[in-house]
């Protein structure tokens, strides 16, 4: 599987990286949503956790865009974030086209099944 990890916390992309790579996936690094969109947009990924609370340019705004310009469809992003976000901003998150939402820090067979699901 080829996973796009977009997080602004570098400890987190390294970490996640090593995990999934060691699963068997491809996994590609993005630490600002600005460069998570260009990824998107460039190249096919099975899934992407995206995280929301990122400077500048979060993941709500990765979301946004690809609404936007109708290719939320076309992707599987599950959010991941610690952010304090509310059940009915996720809500409108999901309705926008969000497969999953997992709260940091997540159990890593909570990821795995996500992730295959």
């Amino acid at each position: 599987m080829k996973v796009l990890l977009i997080d602004d916390n570098e400890s987190i992309t390294e970490m996640m990286s090593k995990y999934l790579t060691s699963k068997g996936h491809e996994c590609i690094v993005a630490n600002d949503g600005r460069n998570g969109l260009t990824l998107i947009e460039q190249e096919k990924f099975d899934v992407i956790l995206l995280d929301l609370a990122m400077p500048e340019f979060t993941g709500v705004d990765v979301i946004d865009n690809l609404y936007k310009n109708g290719k939320m469809g076309k992707h599987k992003i599950v959010l991941f974030t610690a952010s304090s976000i509310n059940d009915e901003d996720i809500q409108k998150l999901m309705k926008k086209g969000a497969h999953a939402c997992l709260k940091k820090p997540v159990k890593l067979e909570v990821l795995m099944k996500t992730i295959g699901a």
